[in-house]
């Protein structure tokens, strides 16, 4: 049977990127079925509107699911995750900063038998556009999450991850984030159960808050508490 990429995309206010990145994602070739399980974090802007009409005319493997009030991306993932059927699971973000073109290059460590894990890397090729202060908080919360979780990643903090999504399943029942703090947590518990983990550089689009950019210093302050938390004091 032909393996199935399952590609999970949290959604909260994307009216004006979402119909571009589906069209990104069905146009790239990854060799292999893919499955869509696109989640609605209770958009107010008109993405539910988008949503309904993709969903009168989906294909079986588009899946869509809606919250009824907005709970964050952690949240957002963990239901998009009770959904997944593929063999390799991949996260997507709605608003066009990660190019889908990236795929097969994040997808072939895992189809070599690699790594079990990959992160897509926004900065092995040095600071791609975005803000500065963004770029030197990532940078300062992988140095932290690399000491205390024993990795040696360059961006933890990226969107693109790829799993096997048996390892995904496993972990999944004890993500606890609703925010954020999805990040350092998965990268926690993957490095607990001792994962291979390697990242592949991606090229990336920075928005900034006038754009939407909905990440801020208290995001970072949080980001912190989570590094320690999950890797001292929660499985």
């Amino acid at each position: 049977m032909e393996p199935k990429l399952t590609i999970v995309i949290p959604i909260y206010n994307e009216v004006e990127s979402l119909d571009e990145i589906l069209r990104q994602i069905a146009a790239v070739d990854v060799g292999m079925q893919k499955e869509l399980i696109l989640v609605d974090d209770c958009s107010t802007d008109g993405t539910r509107e988008i949503l309904k009409r993709i969903e009168n005319k989906a294909e079986p493997s588009t899946k869509i699911f809606y919250h009824d009030i907005n709970k964050g991306k952690g949240a957002t993932l963990r239901t998009g995750f009770q959904h997944i059927t593929g063999d390799i699971t991949l996260i997507q973000d709605a608003d066009l900063e990660y190019d889908p073109g990236d795929y097969p290059k994040l997808l072939q460590p895992i189809l070599a038998d690699e790594a079990d894990v990959v992160y897509g890397s926004r900065f092995m090729a040095g600071r791609q556009e975005g803000l500065l202060r963004s770029y030197l908080a990532n940078r300062f919360l992988t140095f932290l999450s690399n000491v205390v979780n024993g990795t040696n990643l360059t961006d933890m903090e990226t969107c693109y991850k790829v799993m096997k999504t048996p390892m995904l399943q496993e972990i999944a029942a004890t993500l606890q984030s609703d925010r954020f703090g999805f990040e350092p947590e998965i990268t926690a518990k993957l490095a607990k159960r001792k994962c291979r983990i390697v990242d592949v550089p991606i090229t990336y689009r920075g928005r900034d808050y006038h754009e939407g950019k909905t990440v801020n210093w208290k995001d970072g302050i949080a980001a912190i508490f989570h590094i320690l938390r999950f890797r001292f004091f929660r499985d």
